[in-house]
């Protein structure tokens, strides 16, 4: 992980400047997803990345603390299958500093030597060029394509599946 993040689980206390970066974001977010935007969708987002099947990130700005952006891993299976689903992004103003690849590179580890999982997939639409070149530079291969996979914005979204299987 880059000595210019840190990595932390999101509490009720980031609320307003996880509601401002949000706002701040909105056509950098558009059309690829919409993350929680009011305080009650905050609130119910920190509540959800508690349960034991979710794992939530914030990656921040060392020097000041500042959410540069989020990692999520959802829907973790453990048992026989070990996976689990990534979401990621960028707040306006941090990206393209690689201070997401650093925050990415240190949750596939956390998942890997933490979690013990043995597969991440993160689902990616295919015109979100920035993310799918994320991905890629931290290890993850390109598996495949999944027609209409995702309702984004009201619309079923075509997406490619993009895997990292641990060492």
């Amino acid at each position: 992980m880059s000595a210019r993040i840190h990595l932390r689980h999101p509490t009720l206390t980031d609320e307003a400047e996880f509601l401002a970066r949000v706002q701040a974001s909105r056509a950098l977010h558009h059309p690829w997803m919409h993350p929680p935007a009011t305080p009650e969708r905050f609130r119910s987002y920190v509540q959800r990345m508690q349960e034991p099947a979710n794992r939530g990130f914030l990656v921040c700005r060392a020097e000041d603390g500042a959410i540069a952006g989020v990692i999520n891993i959802s829907e973790i299976v453990l048992g026989i299958f070990r996976s689990g689903y990534l979401g990621y992004y960028a707040f306006a103003g941090f990206e393209r500093r690689g201070l997401m690849r650093g925050g990415l590179q240190g949750v596939v580890r956390h998942a890997f030597r933490k979690l013990k999982l043995h597969r991440l997939e993160a689902n990616i639409q295919p015109g979100n060029v920035a993310s799918i070149a994320l991905a890629a530079s931290c290890g993850f291969s390109k598996e495949g394509y999944s027609p209409r996979y995702l309702k984004i914005a009201g619309r079923w979204r075509d997406h490619e599946r993009w895997a990292i299987l641990a060492p």
